[in-house]
């Protein structure tokens, strides 16, 4: 049942990037900068369609990648993966709610990354100054995520070992 809301989470988030991103992409210069220089200001620059594709290109190949293995697990699509991940097991529903969720946290980080960039190439005034607390805040998410598919995978294999 928790894999469902995390299904939820995620669908979420491809909606919010969505919106989000044709958003800012309206907004953006058509030179987007990414780099600052000593004075603050943008000074590496791309194309604004360049940019676009780059960022839908990463979203897309990331969202396929990692909701794939979900995909394989919901299906059974082999007998190992159905013997691993057992109709009515806890591991099974725990696994497809870590990568769910975690799929979720990939898509708010390219949203928090694509915000900041449009607050860097934004006129003060209308933006604000670009805070990078969101980004500091990432690299948190990730090891906590990181730490919860240890935590759950140590628990399968001391299942695992009992069963023996």
């Amino acid at each position: 049942m928790n894999h469902r809301f995390a299904k939820a989470f995620h669908l979420i988030t491809v909606l919010a990037f969505i919106v989000i991103f044709m958003y800012i992409y309206s907004g953006l210069p058509e030179m987007v900068g990414f780099e600052l220089n000593e004075e603050g200001f943008a000074h590496g620059v791309m194309n604004k369609n360049i940019f676009f594709y780059i960022v839908i290109g990463i979203f897309l190949v990331l969202n396929i990648l990692l909701v794939t293995p979900a995909k394989l697990i919901e299906s059974g699509a082999s007998p190992n993966i159905k013997k691993l991940f057992a109709k009515g097991d806890p591991f099974r529903e725990q696994m497809l709610t870590w990568i769910y969720s975690f799929v979720g946290i990939i898509n708010v980080s390219i949203i928090v990354v694509v915000m900041y960039l449009f607050q860097l190439n934004g006129t003060i005034e209308e933006t604000g100054r670009p805070s990078g607390l969101g980004l500091y805040i990432l690299p948190v998410l990730f090891v906590i995520w990181t730490v919860i598919l240890f935590i759950l995978l140590t628990r399968k294999m001391k299942s695992v070992q009992s069963n023996k």
